[in-house]
């Protein structure tokens, strides 16, 4: 079972920037595991929303072609907790793209039921790993097993336009 943590793309620019939502549900198990009480989204799945955003980016910029994997978390600093009902928006950009990998920075914002206006949540910087351009030369199976149907998906639909934008 693989989880995926965004619901849709709003904004995708091939090669520059992409964004993406994900609506939080107090009906996802994990969201009351911490604190029964006060359910929140842990901050390691709001990370983990940046990676499947910026990881679909960054595979699209060389078609798929490579295992993209993430490499290293070099920032992550948060400034509000997410609760049930929120949506929250995760807008990515590529900083640097390269054969053996990529490197991004990427906002998290939040909206809800009773604030519309965008609010701060996170800034991530992520780097990502071409692992079949790896350096130690260790070789991994040759099937695309990073970029499965239920990632490439999400991107199909916002190109046929069966995406709404928000």
């Amino acid at each position: 079972m693989r989880w995926i943590w965004i619901d849709k793309f709003t904004e995708f620019t091939p090669r520059t920037s992409a964004t993406a939502v994900k609506n939080v549900s107090s009906a996802e198990e994990h969201l009351h595991d911490l604190y029964p009480a006060f359910p929140i989204m842990p901050h390691s799945l709001i990370v983990e929303g940046m990676a499947q955003t910026a990881g679909i980016l960054v595979g699209e910029a060389r078609d798929f072609k490579e295992k993209v994997i993430l490499a290293k978390v070099s920032k992550a600093t948060f400034h509000r907790l997410v609760r049930p009902g929120d949506t929250l928006s995760y807008a990515a950009k590529i900083d640097q793209l390269s054969e053996v990998g990529a490197s991004i920075s990427g906002t998290v914002t939040v909206t809800t039921s009773t604030d519309p206006a965008p609010q701060p949540v996170a800034d991530i910087e992520l780097m990502f790993s071409h692992i079949d351009q790896n350096m130690a030369g260790l070789k991994f199976p040759e099937h695309n097993f990073v970029f499965t149907e239920q990632f490439t998906d999400l991107l199909k639909n916002f190109r046929t336009g069966s995406t709404v934008s928000l």
